[in-house]
């Protein structure tokens, strides 16, 4: 019988925590990073390559791929990880984020999101329902509960509206997900706590996910512009209103010194477009903290990215002829800065199970903002 969903917590540090969640298409070690995959691709790598990096799971979006090439064409093909080559589990988010972005051109009522899609214009309607079902097509392994995530700084009376709206959609979730056949009982359902910056949101939302249940539970809301001071003292409270027998999931986060801090308040799972994005642009993270290949002071340094680094980049390339690439448009560059930060996040998320396991996570996070923030 293969193993739909399992959760394990090998050793903890503080709230620090690592361990491991085992599905049919794999483990997947925590914390764990996972590279966003939006279109069915890790944007400049080969699946092989994001495997390398030492990734076990990847993150897919549902509003891209249900506009194009579109969930059915997806399935036709044989699901998500056929059609992309990527054979290990995927995350797939619910859409809501994307199209609570597309302020101008989405409609927000019970049933759901009436939006124009950015590509041609044309009408979509995006529910509970039909995203469970877009997730289904996929072949989604941890699919997410449907929600509004709200922008910063709205009014408690919208944060109140917004969340209770999301309480209502994870139960339609719940029960759409659970009505879909073999899928639903190989993969796993994750709800999304929101609440926006308020303690008594925030566990209002928490007990109604637990009172729904799922198999994991993601912090929603977080990472839109409210700044690093003030996630970090959502984060104080949020993740201890969650059960500490299942992942808990930080949405779109971030910078490394974000994930660092997150873990020490008892996060196990992120995501977010920064390394790729970043590195297309010229951005690489290092040990010493975030460098901007583009600079004139590269030109003609002969060392590689960060002298710590053990990928294949930074053992091949120096910094001079990345500098070049970058600076000419070529592709390779975008191809060997992605997979030098994707390996950056992979080789700090396994120093941090490490250093856990070991009772130690304390001194790895002083000795971290010691080398990458100069703190």
């Amino acid at each position: 019988m293969t193993t739909r969903f399992q959760f394990t917590i090998s050793a903890t540090d503080g709230k620090a925590r690592t361990g491991s969640i085992r599905m049919h298409r794999g483990e997947i070690r925590t914390p764990a990073f996972m590279p966003v995959g939006t279109a069915a691709t890790v944007k400049a790598m080969r699946p092989a390559e994001v495997r390398a990096t030492g990734a076990d799971i990847i993150l897919g979006n549902t509003y891209h791929l249900m506009l194009r090439p579109g969930a059915e064409r997806v399935a036709r093909l044989g699901g998500l990880h056929i059609f992309s080559g990527w054979e290990r589990p995927i995350l797939t988010d619910s859409g809501g984020y994307q199209v609570m972005s597309l302020s101008a051109l989405r409609k927000i009522t019970e049933e759901g999101v009436s939006f124009q899609s950015h590509l041609d214009g044309s009408k979509h309607m995006l529910s509970p329902e039909r995203s469970m079902e877009i997730q289904r097509l996929l072949g989604s392994d941890i699919v997410m509960a449907f929600d509004e995530c709200p922008a910063n700084g709205v009014n408690r009376d919208e944060a109140v509206r917004s969340m209770e709206l999301s309480m209502r959609w994870a139960k339609r979730s719940r029960d759409a997900f659970d009505s879909g056949g073999e899928h639903a009982e190989r993969a796993a359902l994750f709800g999304i706590q929101q609440g926006s910056l308020d303690e008594e949101l925030r566990k209002r939302s928490a007990d109604a996910l637990i009172d729904i249940g799922f198999d994991g539970y993601a912090v929603g809301g977080l990472a839109v512009g409210e700044g690093q001071e003030a996630m970090f003292g959502c984060l104080d409270y949020a993740p201890d209103q969650l059960p500490a027998d299942k992942p808990r999931y930080l949405m779109g986060v971030g910078k490394p010194d974000d994930l660092v801090g997150a873990v020490e308040r008892g996060i196990d799972m992120f995501d977010c477009v920064l390394p790729t994005r970043s590195g297309r642009n010229g951005q690489a993270f290092t040990h010493f903290g975030p460098i901007n290949i583009r600079n004139a002071k590269y030109a003609e340094d002969q060392g590689p990215i960060d002298t710590r680094c053990s990928c294949p980049v930074c053992g091949t390339w120096t910094r001079a002829y990345v500098h070049h690439l970058i600076r000419s448009g070529e592709i390779l560059g975008a191809m060997l800065m992605t997979q030098h930060n994707l390996h950056y996040y992979q080789m700090l998320m396994a120093g941090m199970r490490a250093a856990i396991s070991e009772g130690r996570f304390n001194q790895f996070a002083r000795d971290f903002r010691r080398d990458y923030l100069g703190a």
